[in-house]
């Protein structure tokens, strides 16, 4: 077994490079770390183009059996303890991290009840958590305008808990000609706006799209004159708005709560 204990191998710098968004893009690869993100990757398929294990986490037996004769299959480096501490982006690794093709984007689905699109929203944590309630609700595809978070983000890839594997991530260049696009196929616009008259339990949920906007801002101008419907949580206290992950989830959370008859 060889193990990398350069920087200036070839394969390191090619995975720290992958921090940043433009070589995630030029490369269509992405990083994902630790023995769960690992194993659901295996699970659901992905492309796994690399694997780094670090030389301390095969000495200390962190990783089981059945995951190294898993991971045997693909291509394996090995690299010293300093060096894995290098290219992680986790303040207590696991010592295990892999290079995953970008899901290929499919063609969007027509036949979901809901279609959550995305505008502007610039947290990782809440990109990743609304993509995990659309995987908990069974809905696998999301809309990202050009100027939301980027979804291969490590902050939104780890938050996301192996939900990145299973949903399909729609990059719009334009949002608002993807959303007009979508709305041939007798979909309806449906934004959250602060001054909407309807709150979600007066709307019906079939052939939706919904609109979640900048954290700072909501949805945009251009966006919102297209709408079809505006819609507003109800608040009992002070709080005037919510997180938005948070609102995403209540929103999706009525709609399951209706699919299911309660």
């Amino acid at each position: 077994m060889q193990i990398i204990t350069s920087k200036d191998n070839e394969n390191i710098k090619n995975i720290k490079k992958l921090k940043e968004r433009k070589y995630r893009d030029i490369n269509n690869e992405y990083i994902i770390e630790g023995i769960k993100m690992i194993k659901e990757a295996i699970q659901e398929k992905a492309i796994i183009k690399k694997v780094v294990i670090c030389e301390d986490c095969v000495a200390n037996n962190i990783i089981d059996d059945k995951l190294l004769y898993e991971i045997a299959k693909y291509d394996c480096i090995y690299v010293t303890k300093k060096i894995f501490e290098s290219i992680t982006g986790v303040s207590n690794p696991q010592g295990i991290l892999a290079i995953v093709e970008k899901n290929n984007t499919s063609p969007i689905k027509y036949t979901e009840d809901i279609i959550v699109a995305l505008d502007g929203l610039q947290d990782p944590g809440n990109l990743g958590t609304i993509l995990r309630t659309l995987d908990s609700a069974n809905l696998s595809q999301i809309i990202v305008s050009k100027d939301t978070v980027d979804a291969y983000n490590p902050k939104v890839v780890r938050s996301t808990m192996g939900a990145i594997f299973r949903i399909n991530i729609v990059e719009a260049n334009n949002l608002k000609e993807t959303l007009s696009e979508i709305k041939k196929h007798k979909y309806k616009i449906m934004c959250t706006d602060l001054k909407a008259k309807k709150n979600i339990y007066e709307i019906d949920y079939n052939k939706k799209i919904l609109v979640i906007g900048n954290e700072a801002n909501g949805v945009s101008k251009e966006i919102l004159e297209i709408a079809d419907e505006k819609i507003i949580i109800p608040m009992l206290g002070k709080t005037e708005s919510l997180n938005a992950s948070v609102a995403t989830s209540i929103i999706i959370y009525e709609y399951v709560r209706r699919k299911i008859g309660i």
